[in-house]
């Protein structure tokens, strides 16, 4: 089986702080490889992989403001289609634009849907309904006008989050600055429960950030920045919980999945993957607006921070994830 992973080209494979695309990407392709698969990596040059890699770009253009994002996805993407025949399946991991050379080449394509930005992408999936292959990383993000031949959680490195059964007595907000993440939901969130709040994440709003967000910096909430593996999962293993409370209907929350790996509760607004994620009163709460999340931080202490772990392992590990795209692959090629 020769696969070829198409990652995204924003940021590094795997990314040195954010690029949850880019992360998915690498820790498929790590664990198909592990699994003896014969399988490229199409990414920036500067990507870190066991498997082959092929690169026409060194940087990702987040990483270097000199390029275009445009033009650099353009030459990414060809690069690859353009010898789609090695190939006995493209894995695409890069939105939309790689489906337009579905019906212009032989080679099997799946697609991982990691999420809509707009519902005004759906008529070019739509398009494609019948000649390629989509993936939804929830039920809760399905579309009604797509097909799909599986569902599949996203899979992490566990062996990189470490359990830790006595946490500190921190709160922790871990994702990107913006109003759909909540940030400033976990600094209420925080300052109700009189308890401390580290913040980690990039900062994709700036307005939100200056009007939201810096005002309320003090010792007690505190922004660190991106956060790194290593860094990650210090942070994570050692917050007394992980505070979620998005605004949106998320497709998938990795710091959710990753905090409860090292047996971390995470309180969520109940909203989009969510319930999928999170096992309500067994892993984390699930609630409706700030003031019940505020209610909750009391009942952290009732989570069983050994059962959060073993959950996650079970749910969201490499191995289950590379297993189920495994079976998507042979039904693709062996099935037709």
């Amino acid at each position: 089986m020769k696969i070829a992973v198409l990652s995204p080209v924003a940021w590094r494979t795997p990314p040195r702080h954010y690029g949850p695309w880019e992360q998915v990407a690498s820790n498929l392709t790590e664990g198909l490889a592990r699994e003896g698969i014969d399988v490229t990596l199409f990414a920036t040059g500067d990507s870190i992989t066991q498997a082959k890699l092929e690169a026409v770009i060194e940087k990702g253009y987040e990483e270097d403001a000199t390029q275009s994002a445009k033009v650099v996805e353009c030459l990414h993407i060809s690069n690859l289609m353009e010898r789609a025949e090695n190939f006995e399946l493209i894995h695409n991991h890069f939105d939309f634009l790689p489906l337009t050379y579905s019906r212009l080449i032989f080679t099997p394509m799946v697609t991982t849907i990691h999420g809509f930005s707009s519902q005004n992408i759906i008529p070019v999936y739509k398009k494609y309904n019948s000649s390629t292959h989509y993936v939804s990383i929830s039920y809760a993000d399905r579309s009604a006008e797509l097909k799909y031949i599986a569902n599949i959680y996203h899979g992490i490195r566990t062996a990189d989050f470490s359990f830790n059964a006595s946490p500190d007595d921190y709160l922790l907000y871990f994702g990107r600055i913006h109003p759909d993440k909540g940030t400033f939901d976990a600094i209420e969130m925080a300052k109700r429960s009189k308890r401390r709040l580290l913040i980690a994440g990039i900062i994709q709003d700036k307005n939100y950030f200056k009007e939201k967000v810096e005002p309320h910096l003090n010792d007690e909430i505190v922004f660190l920045g991106p956060a790194g593996p290593e860094k990650r999962n210090v942070l994570l293993k050692n917050a007394f919980a992980l505070l979620h409370p998005i605004h949106f209907h998320e497709p998938f929350g990795l710091s959710v999945a990753e905090a409860m790996l090292c047996g971390t509760p995470v309180i969520a607004y109940n909203k989009g993957s969510m319930p999928e994620l999170i096992e309500d009163r067994k892993t984390g709460f699930l609630v409706k607006d700030l003031n019940e999340a505020v209610e909750t931080l009391s009942q952290v202490n009732s989570i069983n921070r050994a059962y959060c772990q073993q959950y996650a392992t079970q749910k969201f590990s490499i191995e289950r994830m590379v297993k189920d795209y495994i079976k998507v692959y042979e039904e693709i090629l062996y099935k037709r």
